[in-house]
């Protein structure tokens, strides 16, 4: 199993007196030379007059790109304590113990427009930069890592199944292979809520919904899933139970069942439907 995950736009600051990150010492160190490149140019793009421009950002987020700047020295903390969204909570990876978190440092990670890939328990400093940007000097950020992380990450995949919860400017930095050798189950996770037998997709429940499902297939026990056939059994032992609360109403909903939809087409994903009430 390889569980993907997208980065949270919103990003916790490490604690003062810190270590700075050390590029060599993430996970994939093959992608240290693209990291330092991305750092750069990075660094260099959050000191312009435009910078919130270039990185497609709010007047209002002025100081997170300012802070932009002094990544190479600022504090750095696990990925777990930086990345702090919804899905994030909802899978309580800092939260692991045991068994749980040794499966979670071997199979997660997170897909970041900065660092390419890390593991929960990479330390690195909280920073400000999607996929979807286009850094002078580099480019477009899903095109510069594309074949970074293929070299990377395609003998990780090899014969598993990959969990896919990414966002699509994410994934279009790395699509496992689906066909010939070294093919993986790929699986991407897709969210409904069923109300009077319609269904709809949904964005802040489903971002939830993947990092419950996330959180239950590091903390079940036994073997981890290692194809799409075996990751729907282990998704529908959450069936009939109660995965969130609403804010606001305080009303509670649960997973109804999971289903399991072929891929149309080559080096094209599964899809694995999630259906809450």
């Amino acid at each position: 199993m390889l569980i993907c995950l997208p980065p949270s736009e919103g990003k916790t600051s490490a604690p003062d007196g810190g270590a700075p990150v050390d590029l060599a010492a993430l996970t994939a160190p093959g992608l240290t030379a693209q990291r330092e490149t991305v750092l750069d140019a990075l660094v260099d793009a959050s000191a312009r007059e435009d910078a919130t421009a270039v990185l497609k950002v709010g007047a209002s987020l002025a100081d997170e790109v300012a802070r932009n700047t002094r990544l190479r020295s600022a504090p750095a903390a696990p990925a777990t304590e930086v990345y702090t969204g919804v899905l994030y909570a909802a899978a309580g990876l800092g939260d692991l113990s045991g068994e749980a978190a040794a499966r979670a440092a071997a199979d997660v990670l997170v897909f970041s427009g900065l660092w390419g890939v890390v593991a929960p328990t990479d330390r690195i400093p909280a920073y400000r930069l999607s996929m979807g940007v286009s850094l002078p000097g580099v480019g477009g950020l899903a095109a510069a890592w594309r074949p970074h992380l293929e070299a990377a990450l395609a003998e990780r995949a090899a014969g598993d199944v990959v969990v896919d919860c990414r966002s699509a400017a994410y994934v279009s930095a790395w699509k496992p292979a689906t066909t010939g050798h070294g093919a993986a189950d790929w699986v991407t996770i897709r969210v409904v809520r069923e109300t009077d037998g319609v269904r709809t997709v949904v964005s802040h429940h489903a971002k939830h919904t993947r990092g419950v499902l996330t959180g239950h297939l590091l903390r079940r026990p036994g073997p981890p899933p290692t194809s799409a056939a075996e990751l729907l059994a282990a998704a529908r032992e959450l069936d009939g139970t109660v995965i969130g609360t609403e804010a606001g109403t305080g009303l509670s909903y649960r997973m109804l069942a999971a289903e399991l939809h072929e891929a149309t087409g080559p080096r094209r994903p599964h899809t694995l439907e999630l259906v809450i009430s």
